[in-house]
């Protein structure tokens, strides 16, 4: 693991799981919630502060896709989930390129598994840490020998002990079925409408937000938290009954690869992309 710091901030980061934030903290409260002991101790990476998404983003739908005039079959890897879920970045060991007091850069050679992901790819992964800010860039480059699909995010969790208000402008949101797929898009519910902030746990989403303006807001009782991303669509889940919720920067919805009105971006071999999410305290 390695530690980041900048006057009262900290941040500590796990590269050799997910490439994943294990915490961060100002003036010793926590901005991310605490890693869970034994979530350290075993690597499990969804027991920790947060993740990168890459190459695609939240679920694709039964593991099931067809590129190419090729179908594939993703195996499960979040449980008993039936889809396949936030990519392969956040399930491999990440190599530390560099690292400074206040920045890390991490990167990771991704080499094609038809059960995993069948595209080849390189990541970068950059932590700059500043006492009121956190500065987090995705870069992904397709290794493949032709066009494949793309797609990055971020996966923090923040804890409901320090931010109770959730503020962000969206026009739209993706309703789910069943099977917790988008299955309609609408405008934004008013009991859904977080532009005048709206106190975490009054409703429960697990969705895909459109026509976001870039920019949330946490506010909590001792701190308060902009992020600013460029990423065009946010995940928020707060799930009932846990001490955590989410806010997800995200370039494309759930399950895009088989939704080609809503497509992933396609990168051509030697391509890039890359995403940039600043968390900034006040």
């Amino acid at each position: 693991m390695l530690t980041l710091r900048a006057g009262e901030s900290s941040v500590v980061l796990a590269p050799e799981t997910g490439g994943a934030l294990v915490g961060w903290t100002f003036s010793g409260a926590p901005v991310l919630r605490r890693a869970l002991p034994e979530a350290i101790v075993q690597g499990n990476v969804r027991g920790l502060a947060g993740f990168p998404l890459l190459p695609f983003c939240n679920r694709i739908a039964w593991g099931r896709f067809r590129w190419d005039g090729l179908d594939y079959q993703l195996e499960r890897n979040f449980g008993d989930h039936p889809h396949t879920i936030h990519g392969v970045g956040w399930q491999s060991g990440w190599t530390v390129e560099s690292v400074s007091e206040a920045a890390a850069s991490l990167g990771l050679q991704y080499h094609p598994d038809p059960r995993r992901w069948p595209f080849a790819f390189a990541a970068a992964l950059r932590f700059a840490l500043t006492e009121q800010a956190l500065h987090v860039t995705l870069r992904l480059t397709n290794r493949h020998s032709g066009p494949a699909p793309a797609g990055l995010g971020l996966h923090p969790y923040f804890p409901r002990s320090g931010f109770q208000d959730l503020r962000f402008r969206a026009d739209g949101v993706w309703l789910s079925d069943a099977n917790a797929l988008p299955a309609r898009h609408v405008p934004v519910p008013a009991e859904w409408d977080h532009s005048g902030g709206r106190r975490i746990g009054t409703v429960a989403l697990d969705h895909c937000f459109t026509g976001w303006d870039g920019t949330v807001r946490l506010q909590g009782a001792g701190l308060s938290l902009t992020i600013e991303a460029d990423a065009p669509l946010l995940q928020v889940y707060t799930p009932e009954g846990q001490d955590f919720f989410c806010v997800e920067p995200v370039s494309h919805m759930p399950d895009a690869i088989n939704r080609p009105e809503h497509p992933m971006r396609v990168l051509g071999p030697g391509e890039s992309m890359e995403s940039g999410i600043c968390f900034r305290l006040s």
